[in-house]
């Protein structure tokens, strides 16, 4: 190992997905925290802020134990209901990924939130336990 190894999981066995796992939520929130730089309201971004932590504790999630809550599932799912009844008059069918750079980013946010379901999925189809609460985060992130 080099005298500079950072992260010592990055050389992991290829078919053990946790790395993988874990890479992919750290660019996750990489991503809403550069989405959150584009933000002017301090509300949206306090509470990107907030969905940004909830994505950065999923990271250790499939290696040590789930370190999000049913609680954290509760206050995401409401947001996402109230968004949903916000925007229901004008998107009410399947949207585009284009728009604002804001916009852009969600889209592409989202599209990441799917590839981390399917990584999930791929772990447990392994034969290793995925918590429930892990799936029904990454799901509700990912729609």
């Amino acid at each position: 190992m080099s005298k500079y190894l950072a992260y010592p999981f990055l050389y992991d066995k290829s078919l053990d997905l946790r790395c993988d796992f874990e890479i992919l939520t750290d660019e996750i929130s990489s991503m809403i925290g550069l989405l959150r730089s584009f933000i002017i309201d301090e509300d949206i971004k306090d509470e990107l802020s907030k969905v940004n932590e909830l994505m950065y504790h999923i990271n250790p999630s499939v290696r040590t134990k789930t370190t999000v809550t049913e609680e954290e599932l509760i206050w995401l799912e409401k947001r996402f209901l109230e968004i949903q009844e916000e925007v229901k008059d004008r998107f009410n069918k399947f949207v585009l990924p284009q728009g604002s750079t804001q916009a852009g980013y969600c889209h592409v946010i989202r599209s990441k939130c799917k590839s981390l379901v399917r990584l999930l999925s791929r772990y447990q189809e392994q034969g290793n336990k995925v918590d429930d609460l892990l799936f029904d985060f990454t799901n509700l992130f990912s729609g």
